[in-house]
This record gives C-alpha cells, sequence and structure tokens, in this order.
C-alpha cells in the first residue's frame, strides 16, 4: 500500500477522526473565547514609528489587508498595496489621506499601488520582476487572502487553492532576492484557525480525484493547511544567513465579506454570535504583531536551531503557538512542496537559485537575474 494510501486512510480511521474533531475544538474556541484570550490587547494595536520599513501587502482593498495596510502607513511604513482592481486602491488612499491631513499630522502616508491578480501566476511572475528590478530591500511580505465556491483559475487550479497558497507561495519564492537585501525581513501569511480541520492529498492539491466531495469549507481549510505545510518546508530550507522570517498566524474570526463564501451554517453561526466576532480593526492586530516585533526573528531562529519542522505561527492572541498536527507532519508537507513547485511551474532547485540570484525559468515567466 502506497504512503498516499496510507494517509488517505488515516483520515477515515478513528485517529483521523479523533484529529479532526481535535481540530474543530480548536475552532470553537477561537470563536467563543477569542475575546477573552486576547483581552489584553489594545484597539487599535500601538506601533512603533515604521519610517525604515517597507511592505508589500496582498488583499490590502479590504478588510484585515486594508486596515494592516493603513495602519502601518500611519506609523510611516512605505506600503505597496498590491492589487487586482487599483481603482479601488487609489480610492481607498485619497480616503486614508483626507482623514490623515484633517488629524494635521503632516506628511502624507506613504502608500503606492501596483496591479498584482492572484487568480493569474503570470501576473504574479511580472509582478515580482517589476519590484526585484527596482534593486530595493523588501522589509515585510504579507499575504492577506481569502477564497469563494469551487471555481478554476485560467491556469486550471482550484480557486482557493491558487489564491490562498499557490499565487503566495510563488510570490514569496520570487520576491527572496529584495528580501534578502533587508535585514531581517519577513514573509507573513494570514493563515486561519480552520487549517486544524483540513486535510491534505498532496497528489490531489485541487480536489478533483473525486475521493472527497468538494465543499467551500474543504477547500478553504484545505488550501490553508497546505500553505502551513509548505512555509514550515521553506522555512526549514532558509539559511540562517538570509535573515528571513517565515510566519503564519491566526487573525482570530473576523467580521470581512468573505464570510459570503463560507458554508450557511457557518454564515449563521457569524451572524448569530456578533459579540464574539472581531472587526477587520481587531482581525489585524496579529498581522501587525508579526510584521514589527523584535521578538519574531528570534523566535523564527530560535525554531530552526532547535531543528523543528515548522515555521512560526503566530495566534490571534499576538502569541506564538502551535499549528495543527496534521500540518507538521514531515512527509507529507514536503510532497506538498514538491507538488506546489510543479503546480507553480518552478523547478526544485529553484530556491537555491533564488537564494543566489541566479536567473531561474518559470513556466509562467523567466525571473531575471538579478
Amino acid at each position: 500500500m502506497s504512503s498516499e494510501t496510507v494517509s488517505l486512510k488515516k483520515k477515515k480511521d478513528g485517529l483521523g477522526w479523533i484529529v479532526w474533531l481535535k481540530g474543530w475544538a480548536y475552532v470553537l474556541q477561537e470563536i467563543f473565547l477569542q475575546r477573552i484570550m486576547a483581552s489584553h490587547l489594545h484597539n487599535p494595536f500601538p506601533l512603533p514609528s515604521l519610517n525604515h520599513l517597507t511592505c508589500i501587502v496582498t488583499g490590502s482593498s479590504s478588510g484585515i489587508g486594508s486596515e494592516t495596510t493603513r495602519q502601518l502607513a500611519e506609523a510611516g511604513a512605505h506600503v505597496v498595496m498590491a492589487v487586482r482592481n487599483i481603482k479601488v486602491a487609489h480610492e481607498l488612499i485619497q480616503q486614508w489621506q483626507t482623514k490623515w491631513f484633517a488629524s494635521g499630522k503632516g506628511l502624507p502616508l506613504n502608500i503606492q499601488v501596483m496591479e498584482l491578480d492572484l487568480l493569474s501566476l503570470d501576473s504574479v511572475v511580472r509582478f515580482s520582476n517589476a519590484w526585484n528590478a527596482r534593486l530595493a530591500p523588501l522589509h515585510n511580505a504579507g499575504m492577506f487572502t481569502m477564497g469563494g465556491t469551487q471555481k478554476f483559475s485560467k491556469d486550471g487550479n482550484e480557486e482557493h487553492l491558487q489564491v490562498n497558497h499557490l499565487a503566495p507561495a510563488l510570490l514569496s519564492l520570487l520576491l527572496l532576492p529584495s528580501l534578502i537585501r533587508a535585514s531581517q525581513s519577513r514573509i507573513i501569511y494570514v493563515n486561519s484557525v480552520m487549517h486544524y480541520i483540513g486535510f491534505v492529498d498532496p497528489n490531489d492539491l485541487n480536489v478533483v480525484s473525486g475521493k472527497r466531495k468538494f465543499s467551500s469549507l474543504i477547500g478553504y481549510s484545505s488550501s490553508k493547511l497546505a500553505q502551513v505545510m509548505f512555509n514550515n518546508v521553506l522555512s526549514k530550507r532558509l539559511p540562517l544567513e538570509t535573515g528571513i522570517s517565515v510566519v503564519c498566524l491566526s487573525p482570530g474570526v473576523v467580521h470581512t465579506n468573505i464570510t459570503r463564501d463560507l458554508p450557511r451554517v457557518i454564515q449563521h453561526l457569524y451572524s448569530a454570535l456578533p459579540y464574539f466576532i472581531y472587526s477587520p480593526q481587531e482581525g489585524c492586530r496579529s498581522s501587525l504583531f508579526s510584521a514589527t516585533d523584535s521578538q519574531i526573528p528570534k523566535y523564527c531562529e530560535k525554531l530552526k536551531t532547535d531543528n523543528k519542522f515548522v515555521c512560526a505561527f503566530i495566534s490571534q492572541n499576538c502569541q506564538p503557538t502551535s499549528s495543527s498536527e496534521e500540518a507538521q507532519d514531515i512527509e507529507t508537507s514536503n510532497k506538498v512542496w514538491e507538488k506546489t513547485l510543479e503546480l507553480i511551474g518552478l523547478p526544485l532547485d529553484a530556491l537555491e537559485k533564488l537564494i543566489q540570484g541566479e536567473q531561474v525559468q518559470c513556466r509562467y515567466g523567466i525571473i531575471h537575474k538579478q
């Protein structure tokens, strides 16, 4: 019996069900106890001066990404909104600038817009080449993404998988030359406690084999689990001398427009429990913490030197925590890594070449030597 078959069987046997039920316990705990667990946090989250930082934020025109962008910029960071709808982004910036000037704060917010469509891997390559050509350092690359029902991108990937995992993975790897130029840069993923109930078959990341009936819950939770698994490997393989920290985080259960894409039972749960649900301003606290806290690089370095096969995972109350048991499966994580590189069109030695600043041939375009 192949290891893939064993892995699939494990999900169906008693042990698999125990892990799955334990995952739901984490989800319910986050829904009902998050406000108590995060009662020590201020809202808005206090930030130091960030004049020295350059941050790229995807998904920055709404919800958590929008709040993160605004607060980073108000603290002095140079923030790049990487978005599909440039018009909406410029309208947001205008609103923020107007309020900023009205408060008498002085210099305008340092925000710019660049086009990036995570449903197009071609767009990811174009964006990365355009940014890396600037030869400027990049301190934070933040991925704020969530998906909808089962649809497929023009690249042939299920949209949850591409938007939540494949496109951010490609973007992170292609931005490595710029990240290495900065001191103690960070790759930050807004993940979800929902990854605790996810299950990944590396040979069926798009959930098209028929072994599982697709639902938005399966698509979402599985893509978030694949994201953690991939970044466990990335964190392990990045040499310490690159100075790059890889962080996944849970924003908590947040009231954003993604609830329209969730199963109806979860939509009802959201609407019935308004007190327990975070606002986007509250939901971005763990993102801001992960991007700015001075202890993050030390924590990530300790995980590597302790030979931990995990990336940093920050909870909604801004505390280091553990990802799911399934996420820490080394064999499956390595297979997810290899399958991800295959789906995003990169060779298996892409990471090493990009770290060295060498030219890499991607199926969706050439990554130019820096």
